[in-house]
């Protein structure tokens, strides 16, 4: 699943989507897809991305109260 950075607007490929999916997970692993190489994978917080459409993350993907 592609991601965008809410600083540079880059794509993000997440790399471990149980981890996004997971509210008591504050990052997941991924890597930029900029560029022409494939670039080494490192933590994003989950606060810094959004879909490339400009929408946020779902909320119970960021919130584990979310149901309160």
């Amino acid at each position: 699943m592609y991601l965008k950075d809410k600083q540079t607007g880059d794509l993000v490929e997440v790399l471990t989507l149980d981890d996004l999916f997971d509210p008591f997970k504050a990052t997941v692993s991924g890597r930029f897809h900029a560029g022409e190489e494939l670039q080494e994978p490192r933590e994003f917080a989950k606060a810094d991305l959004i879909f490339p459409s400009g929408e946020g993350l779902p909320r119970c993907w960021t919130d584990p109260h979310y149901k309160d």
